[in-house]
């Protein structure tokens, strides 16, 4: 199904690391002896903020939704998804199922607790 109805997601990911590395590279261009170092940090910085996926900048946000509702719980558990439906209530369950399959994600992509 095409057009804008509940089953599209309602979260949209902007970037701006385009822009930001653009005007960081210009003022790198000009740069005294003693900015550099900051400058060249902050424009690393940004290509790699730049670089993560959609998918999980999204599952981070969700994560940080539902800790936000009090859950802790496994991202795709009914109660991962009523957590992130109870932090953001114009979530359709579709949308939220497909967030917390981000979340999923991004939780196992994490390093294990010692």
């Amino acid at each position: 199904m095409t057009g804008f109805g509940k089953q599209n997601m309602a979260l949209l990911v902007v970037r701006e690391a385009d822009d930001i590395g653009a005007a960081l590279q210009r003022a790198l261009d000009t740069a005294s002896a003693e900015e550099r170092p900051g400058l060249e940090r902050a424009l690393a910085l940004t290509a790699e903020a730049g670089a993560v996926p959609d998918a999980e900048l999204r599952g981070r946000w969700a994560l940080r939704r539902m800790a936000s509702a009090g859950y802790d719980g496994p991202p795709g558990a009914v109660a991962g998804v009523k957590a992130l439906r109870t932090a953001e209530r114009g979530l359709s369950l579709l949308q939220a199922v497909n967030l917390s399959k981000d979340a999923e994600a991004v939780r196992a992509a994490e390093p294990a607790a010692p």
